[in-house]
């Protein structure tokens, strides 16, 4: 069996749940498990995984300079949905939903961070 995942780093589980349970539920995820005080696994219908927790060597999560976890969605409302949920749950604006042609014509996305600084993006390729 393959598994495909991301691991994000959190300093504070509680407000790092509190963003990603309303978030990965935007994207059409459910929580898969959780251990207690450790981490947390939000799995797509794909078998993706978002493993949300604090780092296993005990030290400081930080979030990396050019780290984007990117994550694909069926429209431009699904878009718009996500990065919503990402401001109203402790995440920051990183790029409004909107058109983006230097990555091509039907591409459409938004970016956020969530409350430790992991970037984010909300994309779709939607005919114009």
């Amino acid at each position: 069996m393959t598994h495909k995942y991301i691991t994000l780093g959190s300093n504070d589980l509680d407000r790092s749940y509190a963003y990603y349970d309303p978030v990965m539920v935007a994207l059409g995820a459910k929580v898969e498990v959780e251990y207690p005080g450790f981490t947390k696994c939000y799995k797509f219908a794909d078998g993706f995984c978002v493993w949300v927790g604090k780092p296993q060597n005990g030290e400081q999560a930080d979030s990396g300079n050019g780290h984007t976890a990117g994550f694909a969605v069926e429209s431009k409302e699904a878009v718009d949905v996500a990065y919503a949920a990402a401001l109203a749950n402790g995440g920051s604006d990183e790029g409004a939903p909107g058109p983006r042609p230097l990555y091509g014509p039907d591409f459409y996305g938004a970016y956020a961070r969530d409350p430790d600084g992991n970037k984010m993006s909300f994309v779709t390729h939607t005919a114009a």
